[in-house]
């Protein structure tokens, strides 16, 4: 498992996902949908990246609104796994 990053570190990712805020040991998108198939579509896609990658973010779904949190929870921060995880979704709606 990789170790948590420095926040100089963090503030380095950060420009790999650009989309993503940063908040103390979270890193969050909000993604916003049309309707809410196209939310629970996205969310789906997420669910296979993220089992594929066995990194798991924590979802809220909102109707058309889907915000994601990405962090490592064992290592108590933000690791690479993280950001690789963040551009893997990204991919997917940009």
């Amino acid at each position: 498992m990789p170790s948590t990053f420095a926040r100089d570190s963090v503030q380095t990712w950060m420009k790999k996902v650009p989309e993503w805020e940063h908040k103390k040991n979270v890193i969050e998108r909000i993604f916003e949908f049309d309707d809410y198939m196209s939310g629970m579509d996205f969310a789906n896609a997420v669910a296979e990246i993220a089992e594929s990658a066995q990194h798991h973010p924590e979802i809220s779904i909102s109707y058309a609104k889907v915000t994601l949190l990405l962090t490592t929870h064992d290592k108590g921060g933000l690791t690479e796994s993280d950001f690789e995880v963040a551009s893997r979704i990204d991919n997917l709606v940009d």
